[in-house]
This record gives structure tokens, sequence and C-alpha cells, in this order.
């Protein structure tokens, strides 16, 4: 019988593992303060320029506060604000937005054949892999490999962090070396059709 509960418990623990060591609702409690640059959700940042949250992937959210906690990605606007957080506060956290549906913006058109060859093919002639290689042929990322979701994301936002692993201002996390090479090839006209093409991807 002890055996018995004992391969119950092992059972529900790695289920829970599996699942992401998070709690949504406990996440919520603490998701007050990112409202005001990210949105409610992290659905509707206040500016494009902030990332949406909504459905990224736990794995990278909790990699990226953790980051952002330990002063290894720099980010001004969110100086101080994660101190008082435990390691378990930023896993519910990462957890809740991950829980959050993402909200599409509207591509323009003008750009969004170049963006969608690239994202699907990459650019053999300057070796540019295809960013649905590790982000998903639809946008919605590699949760276990860390890769976020991109679908949805804005434009700017992209256009930004792309441009900051080229010019390496972006160099922490584990799949940070990975981007700085992707992006080190990329043209300004590709990383703006590229993230033109992601933020109405779905």
């Amino acid at each position: 019988m002890k055996k018995l509960i004992a391969g119950v418990v092992l059972g529900v623990s790695l289920t829970t593992l599996a699942h992401g060591a998070g709690d949504p609702q406990a996440g919520e409690q603490n998701a007050a303060v990112c409202a005001g640059c990210h949105g409610q959700g992290g659905q509707k940042p206040v500016m494009g320029v902030y990332p949406k949250l909504s459905g990224l992937g736990e794995k990278y959210l909790y990699d990226q506060l953790v980051a952002i906690k330990s002063g290894d990605r720099a980010i001004p606007e969110m100086t101080g604000l994660l101190d008082n957080m435990s390691e378990q506060d930023l896993q519910d956290l990462a957890a809740y937005f991950d829980s959050q549906e993402m909200i599409v913006s509207q591509a323009s058109p003008d750009t969004i054949d170049q963006g969608a060859a690239l994202y699907r093919g990459g650019n053999l002639a300057s070796g540019v892999p295809a960013c649905a290689g590790c982000h998903n042929p639809q946008g919605k990322g590699n949760a276990p490999g860390g890769y976020p979701a991109l679908g949805g994301q804005s434009a700017e936002y992209v256009i930004k962090q792309l441009n900051a692993y080229r010019d390496g201002s972006r160099a922490a996390g584990a799949n940070a070396a990975i981007m700085m090479d992707v992006a080190a090839k990329l043209t300004d006209a590709e990383i703006e059709a590229v993230a033109n093409y992601v933020s109405g991807l779905n």
C-alpha cells in the first residue's frame, strides 16, 4: 500500500513539473504592478515597445524575470520592481502571464510577403535560418525549449529586440547566442518585415 501511495504521489509530482511549477492564481496577485506598462493580463501594453506577456511560455517568462531581477538583462523601467519577489513568486508570475490569451495585432500588408518568406524559409543567401524552426510555424513558440511564442507580439517590440540582439545589448539567457547570431545576419528591412509578419501571426 505504501508503494502504491508513493507511486501516486510521484506521478502527481511529475505531472505538476511537466505542466510548470508556477501557480497562475498566485501570480495574478503580484501582476498588478505589471499592468501599468504591459496592460491587464499582459495583453495590451501602453506602448508598442513594451512586450505583450500573455501566452509567451512559462519557462521563457520565468527565465527572463530571473535575468531581469539579477541584472543580467538590464531593463531600466523594471529596476527594483522584482527585488522583493522570491523565485516562487517569479514562477507564479510567469505561469499567470502564460495562462493569458495573446491578442493578435493587425499586420500591415505592405511587407507581409517578405516577412512570411523570412519567417518560414529564412534567407539561404545570408545564412538566416527560418524563425519557424524554433518559434513554431504558427508562432506558438517551443515552451519546453524556452523559445517564446511570437504570434501577435507587437512589431515595435520585436524590432527593438532584434536590434538589441544584433548590437549585443541583449546577451543574457540560454538562447541569446543563437538570437545574436541570427540577428547579425538580418538587414533593417528584414527585421521590419519579419516583425510586421509575426505581429499578425496566429
